[in-house]
């Protein structure tokens, strides 16, 4: 059992790199939605969920609010506190589900971690919170990973492709239209947003 999932997430002007495709009220909207699907599949999972955001939003979500803006900083001073195994999962993450929840959660090593592309970081568990601390951006996973080597926790990396598809990109949202099955494809949908394939390549398309 996992008792807390700590969620980072960005309520005003998110997923900058949809700008092309998505205004700021309709990229505000689908962030919300994809904290939703989140949320969901933690509380599935029995965890329960507790959103970490750069500042308070309307939601009956249990929140805490990023200090400065440092998402690292925050984190930071909430592993000491935490007596329990702690989940930190993205706010991007639609995919996921209770499988792959649990998955991580069962881990027989003292963590448990989920790379994202490009050196980042998806997913982390921590049997003892108290011995790890978090540096993201950048590298994230490396930096992870030797943070836990110098600390002697044994690490599982976990190949997920639920939890590795973090929706950043317009090629991410072919995955989120194929795969998903939460608010989060519904919002998309509702916008217009379907599947193109007439190219060759599937591509996500927009009816205007």
């Amino acid at each position: 059992m996992c008792p807390h999932a700590l969620i980072p997430y960005k309520p005003k002007n998110p997923k900058t790199r949809l700008s092309s495709l998505l205004s700021q009220e309709e990229r505000e909207a689908f962030a919300f939605a994809m904290l939703e699907d989140v949320v969901s599949a933690a509380k599935d999972a029995m965890c329960s969920p507790v959103v970490v955001g750069t500042e308070l939003f309307d939601s009956e979500l249990v929140q805490v609010t990023v200090k400065d803006a440092d998402l690292n900083q925050t984190l930071n001073e909430i592993l000491p506190t935490v007596e329990t195994g702690l989940l930190i999962l993205m706010a991007d993450l639609p995919l996921a589900d209770e499988a792959s929840i649990r998955r991580v959660t069962s881990t027989t090593k003292d963590m448990a971690i989920v790379p994202g592309r490009g050196g980042g970081t998806n997913v982390i568990f921590m049997k003892e919170p108290k011995k790890f601390h978090v540096d993201y951006y950048g590298t994230s996973f490396l930096k992870h990973m030797k943070i836990a080597a110098d600390a002697g926790l044994s690490v599982e990396v976990i190949d997920s492709s639920r939890l590795h598809t973090d929706i950043d990109e317009e090629d991410d949202l072919v995955e989120l239209l194929i795969h998903g099955t939460g608010k989060s494809r519904a919002y998309l949908e509702s916008l217009g947003f379907s599947l193109a394939t007439e190219t060759g390549r599937v591509r996500c398309a927009r009816k205007r």
